[in-house]
């Protein structure tokens, strides 16, 4: 049985939309796990510091990807709090 053109349209924008909805998940699980992982290491190295502040933009990334923006504004925030930590961390 042939689909007509404007139901395969709508069978290829769905099949895009759950495409890029997978892809922006497995970034976000991508994104938070690194942000906790440097957030669990800060203690050891001023550098974690850094790292958990590009974790924080990284899930503040996936917050307006997702579409969640009071999420992605409040990691902007922690990063910004990440790095001002980082600037005033004595150096091992």
């Amino acid at each position: 049985m042939a689909l007509s053109a404007s139901t395969q349209r709508a069978e290829n924008r769905c099949l895009t939309e759950g495409v890029a909805s997978t892809t922006v998940t497995i970034y976000g699980v991508c994104a938070l796990t690194f942000m906790m992982t440097m957030y669990a290491l800060e203690g050891r190295h001023r550098r974690y510091l850094l790292a958990f502040s590009l974790g924080c933009l990284l899930s503040s990334a996936y917050g307006f990807l997702s579409g969640a923006w009071p999420f992605g504004v409040v990691e902007f925030i922690w990063s910004g709090i990440a790095l001002r930590r980082y600037w005033s961390a004595v150096p091992h």
